[in-house]
């Protein structure tokens, strides 16, 4: 396993605007808990497995703890390349998974988050908590935003997602949210046509992204 320090300067992500006709990495975030359902831990192992198979980088948290544990074994079981974003603070509490193709280590959560959107071509998220949520709907503000133009998906995993999806919707009714907006968050219960879905998924330029009264 290569360990890479960031530089203590981090660079902010870049602010183009690109869409890539083919995946070669994807960021997932995921649970660092295993969840009381054993679907959850049999879709991180699913995914981890179908990205080596697809030949696509996985980026990860970096941790070998709960889903993102069982999503990176399962993706170097596979032959897979696996690569870890970690804040210091966390690899000194011996949470990072030491057998991961490469592990980079930072020195903050916010630095960490723009490296892995940086290193990603598309962002999936899996079952799990604040920390899933909070990374998650970053990388889809960003690309509401043209930030970036990634593709976005959740993996519905026996309606985990179902409320947030539908949160989603009741902001679309309620003005929150454009409609065009709305459908950059991709969802799909079944890994290979998801991963079919962000493969082709072609994120829309919106150059107006928040509606303004006339003065």
């Amino acid at each position: 396993m290569t360990i890479s320090a960031a530089p203590s300067e981090f660079k902010a992500i870049r602010l183009l605007r690109y869409n890539h006709p083919m995946i070669r990495s994807l960021c997932v975030f995921c649970g660092s808990s295993m969840g009381r359902r054993s679907a959850y831990r049999d879709a991180a192992h699913a995914v981890g497995t179908l990205l080596a198979q697809r030949g696509i980088t996985l980026v990860f948290g970096g941790s070998d703890a709960g889903l993102m544990g069982v999503l990176a074994d399962a993706c170097l079981a596979a032959g897979g390349r696996v690569l870890g974003v970690m804040p210091r603070a966390l690899v000194e509490m011996e949470i990072a998974h030491r057998g991961l193709t490469e592990l980079r280590i930072v020195a903050s959560m916010h630095e960490r988050k723009a490296l892995m959107a940086d290193l990603s071509d598309a962002f999936l998220a899996l079952p799990g908590g604040f920390g899933t949520w909070d990374e998650f709907c970053e990388a889809l503000t960003w690309s509401q935003l043209a930030i970036q133009s990634k593709a976005c998906a959740v993996l519905n995993v026996e309606g985990f997602y179902d409320a947030f999806l539908a949160q989603a919707d009741r902001a679309v009714t309620d003005g929150f949210l454009r409609p065009e907006h709305r459908d950059l968050l991709l969802a799909d219960s079944d890994p290979p046509r998801l991963l079919d879905r962000l493969q082709t998924y072609e994120v829309p330029v919106l150059d107006k992204w928040v509606d303004r009264p006339p003065r």
